[in-house]
């Protein structure tokens, strides 16, 4: 159950340890008094002055005095604290049976991500949105310039006036036809020549449309303007916030690059590896509760919508889908998780222990228990527990534990290590 640590971790468990006990000696009986205090097990004065704790272990701590059981409570200077890295979390309601654990990664949600690029070969004039920056659908996100789309807007302009002029001559010959003035052959001549002058207009439009351009930047392609006509505006298909920016003014771009990516990350999905065993328990529609190391002490909830229909053939691991809010934008993409999948079909489904880390849980001498935190900053204290069934990284607590209650979730081991340490000096210093 117990981590292995490397020959670094060992040496700062054992100056944090050391620390703890030269503490516990140079204040004497005092710091003793102090030591065996626990929140299940209130010491008596007789047997406080000595630095053992008066309860179901008191009669093992007479027998062994200076010797015996370690003490139930520590204290850490911030520095010590500092140098062990511990989390802080809270025991979380359910059965370890009724959950799947497995590890995860956040990724965007691909539908609400877009790659821009231009559809042609084109040199940057200008970048007008830079990383981080939140844009609305339309906006503009650089300015280039494209001979090939100058080309394209020039025939456009020609099709377009030719167009306006048969539309013109086609319009006054059949006023004339009806008073006789002209024949129906040259009517029916005409007619041909506007029809040829529309379809001409259209397929230029249909150019610069598979180019970028939609239906009002096309309409307002004009030869008047000063603009020049090899001008191209990239703009944000979708509302985001840009997330990639791979161009610098100056550069040519091809219509094979997107270096531009906006990201609606206000939804995100969480990739999870699930183990084969687990497939019959797993569906769509369950509920995962996730969390990240960088936040610790935080909780994330999201919803299982896809299961892949085969099994990676190396791992012989299942890839699952949850669908994941991130309003406040604290999640980012390529975090790791420990995903917790509440499929429901425990032993029991009304049975609800508290479910904590496999590590959380150490032993000193026969007993099991958790470190929680104490009144103060600092301050923790040993607490027996009972343990149930176990899943993945995570075991139930039968007893001394209950769902919500605050505990030390990473570095249990090193302050367990700091604590015996500690209680061994004490022991030894009257």
């Amino acid at each position: 159950m117990n981590k292995r640590y490397s020959r670094p971790a060992r040496w700062r468990v054992l100056l944090v340890a050391c620390g703890v006990a030269i503490g516990l000696i140079g204040c004497g009986s005092d710091a003793a008094l102090e030591a065996p205090s626990s929140t299940h097990d209130q010491p008596s004065q007789d047997s406080a002055s000595h630095g053992h704790p008066r309860g179901k272990d008191a009669s093992d701590h007479d027998a062994h005095e200076g010797h015996g059981e370690t003490p139930d409570r520590v204290e850490l200077d911030a520095d010590q604290r500092a140098a062990l890295d511990l989390e802080i979390g809270t025991a979380l309601a359910g059965s370890a049976e009724a959950v799947v654990t497995a590890p995860a990664t956040l990724r965007f949600d691909a539908d609400r991500v877009a790659r821009v690029g231009p559809r042609l070969r084109a040199k940057v004039r200008t970048v007008e949105a830079d990383l981080g920056d939140t844009v609305a659908a339309g906006d503009v996100l650089a300015v280039l310039d494209s001979v090939e789309l100058g080309q394209a807007k020039a025939a456009y302009l020609t099709a377009a006036a030719r167009y306006r002029t048969r539309a013109a001559a086609y319009e006054r010959d059949r006023g004339l036809a009806e008073d006789q003035i002209v024949s129906e052959s040259d009517v029916a001549e005409s007619r041909a020549d506007y029809r040829q002058a529309k379809a001409e207009r259209r397929a230029a439009r249909a150019e610069l449309a598979l180019y970028g351009m939609d239906e009002a930047a096309i309409d307002a392609v004009d030869d008047d303007s000063d603009a020049p006509l090899s001008r191209l505006a990239l703009t944000a298909p979708r509302a985001g916030r840009i997330a990639r920016r791979d161009l610098v003014a100056g550069e040519t771009v091809g219509p094979d690059e997107t270096p531009i990516h906006v990201v609606d990350n206000s939804r995100m999905w969480l990739l999870i590896k699930a183990a084969e065993k687990a497939l019959p328990r797993i569906a769509v529609g369950q509920t995962v509760r996730f969390d990240v190391r960088p936040l610790p002490g935080e909780t994330f909830t999201g919803r299982i919508d896809w299961i892949a229909p085969e099994l990676d053939p190396e791992s012989r691991s299942v890839r699952v889908r949850a669908v994941v809010d991130n309003p406040n934008d604290r999640l980012k993409a390529g975090m790791f998780a420990t995903a917790r999948i509440e499929t429901g079909k425990a032993r029991d489904s009304g049975a609800a222990h508290a479910l904590v880390p496999i590590d959380a849980v150490q032993q000193i001498g026969e007993r099991a228990g958790v470190l929680v935190p104490g009144e103060h900053a600092g301050a923790f204290m040993f607490t027996p527990v009972s343990t149930g069934a176990e899943s993945g990284d995570v075991v139930e607590i039968t007893q001394g534990l209950s769902p919500g209650d605050a505990l030390v979730t990473a570095g249990a081991f090193d302050l367990k290590a700091a604590l015996t340490a500690g209680g061994r000096s004490a022991a030894h210093s009257h």
